[in-house]
């Protein structure tokens, strides 16, 4: 795939990537364990990077809704309860597990819909294309500074939830 600095693509590309979990997740061919695992860190690191790095530079834009922008944050909050509601399952696989998966695809998945549907669109039309690579280097240091630090683990995702 060819490299991009474009905050927009880096979004989407991590849109496209926790689908593919998701599928992951769902199979029982595949280690739902290990998928769980990157999902999470990958959520984590996504919503905390758009939430430092992004959401604060694109609600300058006059023609980027800031009540989308502060929705959006409001919709990382759902997935990451929804996320550590699954974390919480005991037993992959189980009814519990299917059950708090469909939650947080649904959560997740509205919420990557509304953000690709308004925010990035906008992005897209109002921010020059050289500003959009400046966030998406931000946005990409501040996306791997978090999974260095193992941001998805149970007890983190148990302190953004709760804090």
């Amino acid at each position: 795939m060819a490299e991009t600095r474009d905050v927009v693509e880096l979004i989407l590309r991590d849109h496209r990537r926790m689908e593919d979990l998701f599928r992951l997740m769902r199979s029982v061919e595949a280690d739902r364990a290990a998928a769980l695992r990157e999902f999470a860190d990958l959520l984590i690191a996504h919503a905390l990077a758009e939430e430092a790095k992004v959401y604060p530079a694109l609600k300058r834009y006059k023609d980027i809704d800031d009540e989308e922008v502060e929705h959006g944050e409001h919709e990382h909050d759902e997935g990451n309860k929804a996320l550590l509601d699954l974390l919480e399952v005991e037993e992959v696989g189980s009814e519990e597990w299917d059950s708090k998966l469909e939650a947080l695809v649904e959560a997740v998945t509205h919420h990557a819909d509304e953000e690709e549907r308004t925010i990035l669109n906008g992005a897209r039309e109002n921010v020059a294309m050289e500003r959009r690579e400046e966030l998406g280097v931000a946005f990409t240091e501040e996306r791997e500074r978090q999974l260095k630090a193992g941001c998805g683990s149970l007890d983190n995702v148990r302190d953004i939830v709760h804090s």
